[in-house]
């Protein structure tokens, strides 16, 4: 009953945020705001003019999409960027141009057109902050991280994409090689997950449940912390219960049924969708379409948000997952509820 509550508010809440957008004086700050490094570039968001400046030095361009409040940004900031030794190194290789999420300062987009920072996320299908898109000297993106990124995995991808590493391997296989995944230990098991081997197209056939298949790796400290406490919280376990869910070995060759209905081995998988983090949590329908997906290290509250967004339809009428995040933060605390986004 209270989260029927919950999401029927969210679109009047949605109505009340748009009317306060971009309302700000001059030399004020939103509520949460995170001061930003002095070396981010001070861009016209001409982006071309941008992409073409960062070459004439050797550089690349970084696109930081960001939220005020964001604490996903403020870790981003803190922990990566107050790391000096990937300041200097993000300094030295990329111009790193910050967009407001929510923003209208007026951006001409790689393409020459006239837009606005947010219509400019809204046509990227921002969903999440931090976003981070890597560019080469064509003003293509060549690494896209949805969400934030330990330093350690950071660090990786800046050597990536610095190195334009991109026409050599993917990034997949690039962690591989610098051994940032030890193949050690073992994947964890639970009791909700489906049997091996997998059958996601017969699932899908059978089932009125939406799919969503976790993907892992061995060694992932990230996912031991999913299964070691977030998977031990009854609330959380009450919101997987909606969901069939498998589990996948990202570096498996053994075959595996897709959603789709083809015999592939599971790194094939991995690879056409495109995922490169662990864990990654990719959700289907029950005609085994994929509807959402969540690809970055994220805390129990965002977690339990992403499983209620698809488990009651919201994303069906509310198309961003921010919008999603935020009225319903805002609503549990109208209710009385205290929420802590980090979690």
């Amino acid at each position: 009953m209270r989260i029927s509550i919950v999401v029927s508010l969210l679109f009047f809440t949605q109505l009340l945020l748009a009317a306060t957008e971009g309302e700000l004086g001059k030399d004020l700050v939103n509520p949460g705001y995170h001061e930003q490094p002095g070396w981010f570039k001070e861009s016209f968001l001409d982006l071309g003019e941008d992409v073409a400046e960062a070459a004439a030095q050797n550089k690349r361009v970084l696109l930081y999409f960001y939220q005020d409040g964001c604490p996903y940004c403020a870790k981003l900031l803190e922990d990566n960027f107050g790391d000096a030794r990937i300041a200097e190194k993000t300094r030295k290789h990329f111009d790193v141009i910050a967009i407001n999420l929510w923003g209208d300062r007026e951006v001409t987009s790689l393409n020459g057109q006239a837009t606005t920072e947010k219509k400019l996320a809204e046509s990227l299908r921002i969903q999440y902050t931090p976003t981070l898109l890597f560019l080469n000297e064509q003003g293509k993106v060549v690494v896209r991280l949805n969400g934030y990124y330990a330093p350690a995995k950071f660090d990786v991808v800046l050597d990536y994409v610095s190195g334009k590493q991109e026409a050599v391997m993917k990034l997949s296989a690039y962690y591989a090689q610098r051994k940032q995944m030890t193949g050690e230990g073992q994947l964890h098991s639970e009791p909700f997950f489906l049997s091996q081997p997998l059958r996601l197209a017969d699932n899908r056939k059978q089932s009125w449940r939406p799919l969503l298949v976790l993907f892992e790796q061995r060694g992932c400290q990230p996912c031991d912390e999913l299964h070691q406490d977030a998977f031990k919280r009854q609330h959380l376990v009450t919101a997987l219960s909606a969901f069939d869910i498998a589990q996948v070995d990202m570096d498996s060759t053994a075959e595996l049924q897709t959603p789709d209905g083809r015999m592939i081995p599971a790194r094939q998988w991995v690879e056409e969708l495109g995922l490169q983090y662990a864990p990654s949590m990719v959700y289907f329908d029950t005609e085994g379409k994929e509807i959402f997906r969540s690809e970055a290290w994220l805390k129990t509250f965002h977690l339990h948000t992403a499983l209620d967004y698809v488990a009651t339809g919201a994303y069906l009428q509310q198309k961003n997952f921010q919008r999603f995040v935020q009225h319903r933060a805002e609503i549990l605390r109208e209710k009385g509820f205290a929420v802590d986004l980090m979690e």
